[in-house]
This record gives C-alpha cells, sequence and structure tokens, in this order.
C-alpha cells in the first residue's frame, strides 16, 4: 500500500500518518519527493482498511501497489532519487554523471596514493578500492583489511574523493561503515538477505551489485531488502552476468539500464571492468554505459596493472582514464547529462599522514 500526501501537507501531518501506520502494526516509509510525499507500508500482509488512513488530514489517496518490489518501485515515488554527499559537488544520480575510479585492492599507501592523484586530477570524484577481497581462490590475495580502510581515509582527506569499498558479511559491515562514504554489496552477495538488512540499518549509501545470475526483478528485490529496514539511500550497479560466452569475463547486460530506470526510482551505474574482465574493452562499454543512459561509471584503474594482486587484466592505465573521462564527457550533452569534474590534486591541501583524523573521531 501506498499512501500519497497532498502537495500542501505540512510535516506534523506526515508524521500522523506515520503514526497511525505505526499504531496499526504496520511499518512507515516517507518518501519525500519534488511536489509530493508518498509514504509506503510494509509488514502488511493483505489488504489494509484505507478508511483509517484516507481520512487523515493531508492525506489525498491510498492506492494499491501490485509489484512486489513497493519502496523501489517508480509507484511510490516518481522523482529520480538523488544521492548528495555534503561538503562535496558529489552526487549519484540526477544530472551529473559520477565517475567511480581505483584498484580492485588497495595493496600499499604508496598504490592508493599514486592512483588516486592520478584519477582525482583526471576528473573522478569517488576512489573505490577493496579492503577486503572475497575471492574464488583461498589462497589468492584477501585483502589488507582496517589497514587499507585507513589509507583510503587518508586518501579522502588529501584529494577530496569519496570512498566506495566492499563489506563482505556482517562483522566488516559496521567497519566499513566506519571509514566509507558508499557501502559496496558485491554481486556474490546480492541475495545475502541477512547482510542486506544489516545494511539497511546504516545510514551511509549502499551500492548494490547486480549478482551473476540475477534477474531485473531479483536486483529490485534485493534494493527492497535494504530500503524496508529504513536506508532509502541505494545505487543499483549492472556488473555483468554469466552467458556461454568466452570472449569476456561476464556479459555486461546494457539493456537493464532503461529496464530499471522505467520501474524504479534508484540511480543504477555501470561496471564495465568486472562486466568484462579485459582492459581492452573497458573504455568502449563506458561509453556505451552513458550512451544507453546509465547514471555513471565504475572502473578499474592501477599504474601498474601487470603487477596487481588482483584483476590486473580488466585494470586501466591512469592514461587509458583520462581518454575515458574526456570521451564521456562528449558523450554527456547528448544524453541531456554533465560531467562535474572532481576536486582537482594541486586545489586540495595535503594532509600528513599524522593529521588524517581517525573516522571515529571525526
Amino acid at each position: 500500500m501506498l499512501v500519497v500526501m497532498k502537495p500542501q501537507a505540512t510535516p506534523e501531518e506526515i508524521q500522523a500518518v506515520c503514526t497511525q501506520i505505526e499504531h496499526l502494526g504496520f511499518r512507515a516509509h516517507p518518501l519525500p519527493g519534488a511536489q509530493r510525499t508518498a509514504i509506503g507500508i510494509t509488514g502488511n500482509q493483505g489488504e489494509i482498511e484505507r478508511g483509517n488512513i484516507e481520512e487523515l488530514s493531508g492525506v489525498a489517496e491510498v492506492i494499491r501497489v501490485t509489484k512486489p518490489y513497493k519502496l523501489v518501485s517508480r509507484d511510490s515515488k516518481e522523482e529520480d532519487t538523488i544521492i548528495h554527499f555534503p561538503g562535496t559537488n558529489a552526487t549519484i544520480g540526477g544530472r551529473d554523471l559520477a565517475i567511480i575510479a581505483g584498484p580492485c585492492g588497495i595493496e600499499s599507501r604508496d598504490q592508493a596514493f599514486a592512483i588516486a592523484e592520478a584519477v582525482a586530477n583526471a576528473g573522478a570524484q569517488f576512489f573505490r578500492g577493496g579492503a577486503f577481497k572475497p575471492r574464488t581462490s583461498p589462497y589468492a590475495f584477501q585483502g589488507m583489511g582496517e589497514e587499507a580502510l585507513q589509507i583510503m581515509a587518508e586518501v579522502r582527506e588529501k584529494f577530496g574523493l569519496r570512498i566506495v569499498t566492499e563489506a563482505i558479511d556482517q562483522e566488516t559491515l559496521a567497519l566499513v561503515e566506519q571509514y566509507a562514504d558508499v557501502i559496496q554489496i558485491g554481486a556474490r552477495n546480492m541475495q545475502n538477505f541477512s547482510l542486506l538488512k544489516k545494511a539497511g540499518h546504516c545510514r551511509k549509501p549502499v551500492l548494490l551489485k547486480r549478482g551473476m545470475s540475477a534477474t531485473l526483478e531479483e536486483l529490485l528485490m534485493a534494493a527492497e531488502y535494504i530500503m524496508s529496514e529504513g536506508n532509502y539511500q541505494v545505487i543499483l550497479c549492472e556488473r555483468g552476468v554469466r552467458t556461454f560466452t568466452d570472449h569476456t569475463r561476464n556479459t555486461l547486460d546494457l539493456s537493464i539500464v532503461p529496464a530499471v530506470q522505467r520501474l524504479s526510482h534508484l540511480p543504477i551505474l555501470v561496471d564495465p571492468s568486472h562486466g568484462t574482465g579485459k582492459r581492452n574493452k573497458v573504455l568502449p562499454l563506458s561509453r556505451a554505459a552513458i550512451a544507453v543512459g546509465a547514471d555513471g561509471v565504475m572502473v578499474e584503474v592501477h599504474n601498474q596493472p601487470d603487477k596487481a594482486l588482483s584483476d590486473g587484466p580488466q585494470s586501466i592505465y591512469p592514461e587509458q582514464f583520462v581518454e575515458l573521462i574526456n570521451e564521456v564527457e562528449q558523450i554527456a550533452p547528448v544524453v541531456h547529462r554533465t560531467l562535474t569534474r572532481g576536486i582537482q590534486v594541486e586545489h586540495l591541501k595535503a594532509a600528513a599522514p599524522d593529521q588524517v583524523a581517525h573516522p571515529a573521531a571525526r
């Protein structure tokens, strides 16, 4: 069910409706829009008696939502969700494109800083890097853990980049939330429902990657798990699915971008690095992602990909990332988007390592 408030409804009227919904034993999810506020109702197993709510002050109508994903659906929120990052001009969703770049895994402070400087100068707004690496082989590089998170906190202080990094289980989720600006839930965990619920209690945006064999509805339902727990800052990400092809690591399904945008108000990014697994395919698929309407791209960049401890073959060189940014900037106006380049390194005051505050202290 969905309660649509009148455009002139006051905050007090909206709160009164939420209180009534909770009094009935359900959960209320207020979703403010440009013209109105809609209140999603979850926890009901069947039809709700509308009269209890329709007569409340400020209510325009109560409608039934037929889709299983209620909060994710455009039925509950017509306007596109835009996620803002206080203190910066960075956004995910809306007219401006989001560019996320960095290594698959943090290997050392020198490596992270070299790549961060390169992608920041090129125009990225977000820095991605793995602290915890769920690998196919138990003998492969598993990440540096909290040390990597501390390095990325330094990257944020020095270069002004927002940090995107993955939580692989409930134990690492709390640690990642402490350090990161965006919590990533990887493809392998897309249907880890207990982890999704825990992420729903976080107060940081969650970037949810599509599972390797997930349908569109399964992806949206996974996002619904997060939103149903109260975190409405969800970003979807297409990263390729398993098919019969052998010329690419995965099959990058760009058709899901307009499909998601028709059904949901959530922003959707594309990861052509994991989607292809091959360096020479990252730039052309990045161009295609922007052309098809994605809200941004997430790519892996490494200054020495041949020596990378994980995913070197799909990591592009810093100079290739510059080319990618320039091409995206040219494509953006064609699809009525803009690209606001990130803060330039030379305009930032370098922070010495001993001056970087632990995130818990900020």
